[in-house]
């Protein structure tokens, strides 16, 4: 099984890489799993969603602890069945929305337990663009997705990526650009 990660900030293209990458697995004849987080499908991935659309430090932290638990039950629940290929959108990098330097002390601890693959993607957008594209396409915002926030979490993201084996590509191009680049570092 390869294991693949997606991850990046808000309206990074996180989701839409994600569901071409599958797609284009499926037109090969491989078997894939796809993961997104935090989910829908179980408690502490619905009061992540629900968290991050609170305000002030208990919700923040809250959203924070609900997501991580929910990509360790992911990872419990669906890294060992057989597939091809499972691709996670959101894992590591939730860590970056913590406060400093709690992001770096979870990150560090997590990436000591969870596994980490050669397929670790980090989806680079600018903040300005991030913003851009999350005024353009959400009717509600998340507590994450103001302009400081979003320059905030991707200072504390990028540096993550450039101390581990993140793959960091250029979300600000098209989504075209982005998946010929993404399966070029999956053959």
């Amino acid at each position: 099984m390869v294991f693949i990660v997606i991850d990046g900030l808000d309206a990074s293209g996180k989701s839409t890489q994600a569901f071409r990458l599958y797609n284009f697995l499926k037109s090969k004849g491989r078997t894939v799993y796809l993961r997104f987080h935090p989910s829908n499908d179980n408690f502490f991935g619905i009061k992540a969603k629900k968290f991050l659309y609170s305000k002030g430090k208990s919700a923040h932290f809250a959203a924070a602890f609900f997501y991580m638990v929910d990509v360790i039950r992911s990872i419990l629940l669906y890294s060992w069945r057989k597939f091809d290929y499972t691709i996670f959108v959101r894992y590591l990098m939730g860590t970056a929305y913590l406060p400093s330097p709690l992001h770096t002390i979870a990150y560090h601890f997590f990436a000591s337990i969870v596994p980490k693959s050669n397929f670790m993607f980090f989806l680079d957008v600018t903040p300005e663009e991030a913003y851009k594209r999350i005024q353009h396409g959400r009717e509600k915002l998340e507590m994450f997705e103001s302009l400081e926030e979003l320059e905030r979490i991707r200072r504390k993201a990028i540096y993550l990526a450039l101390i581990d084996k993140w793959k960091i590509i250029n979300a600000n191009r098209s989504a075209e650009e982005i998946e010929k680049e993404i399966i070029k570092h999956c053959n």
